[in-house]
Parts: structure tokens; C-alpha cells; sequence
């Protein structure tokens, strides 16, 4: 489900993901790096990612991520902020970790 009330860039960690363009800035895997599209869902370790040409699922801790919130501020995330079942994370308690971009 989309959220409908603007994401706060404070607390990402704690927003739905789903609907959010990404890019995937640094990888373990050399393949994941640069690749960009929409996370059409999230686990506790993974995001899935929809690209113009296929849909991947990447591993959340293995990855820094690029995220544009709808406003089109664009954030650089840690994968590993984002470890944990979303309707988990919501109730942690994190310092801004990111970066504006």
C-alpha cells in the first residue's frame, strides 16, 4: 500500500518503502550496483526492486541505498538501517544514519 501523507526524511527508517524510487549505490555483488527502479515490496532482509526490464530482490544489509522520497528528496541509506520485518521497524528508535543527497 502506497502512503498517501509526504515521508519525512527524519524518519525514513520508520515509512513504508513500497512505491519509492531507488538506486542501489554500493553492492557486495558487483551486478546489484547501479541498479535503479521502484521497491515494489520488502521483507525483513530483502527490498524487490522493479527495473525496466525485470525485477530483482536484493539483500538490505549487503546494500547503501539511494532513496527519492515523492517530494524528490533524494536520501543515502544503509541497507542495514532498514534490516528488520517493516512493521517492526516502525517501533525502533534510530538517529538519522543517512544522508541528503
Amino acid at each position: 500500500m502506497m502512503i498517501t501523507v509526504p515521508t519525512d526524511p527524519k524518519n525514513i527508517t520508520r515509512h513504508e518503502l513500497i512505491g519509492l524510487k531507488t538506486t542501489v549505490l554500493t553492492s557486495k555483488d558487483p551486478n546489484m550496483q547501479n541498479l535503479t527502479g521502484t521497491i515494489t515490496n520488502e521483507t525483513q532482509k530483502t527490498l524487490t526492486i522493479k527495473t525496466e526490464k525485470k525485477t530483482i530482490t536484493t539483500a538490505k544489509k549487503d546494500n547503501t541505498y539511494k532513496i527519492t522520497l515523492k517530494d524528490k528528496t533524494q536520501l543515502k541509506i544503509n541497507g542495514k538501517l532498514l534490516y528488520g520485518r517493516p512493521e517492526d521497524r516502525i517501533k525502533k528508535k534510530t538517529k538519522n544514519k543517512w544522508k541528503m543527497v
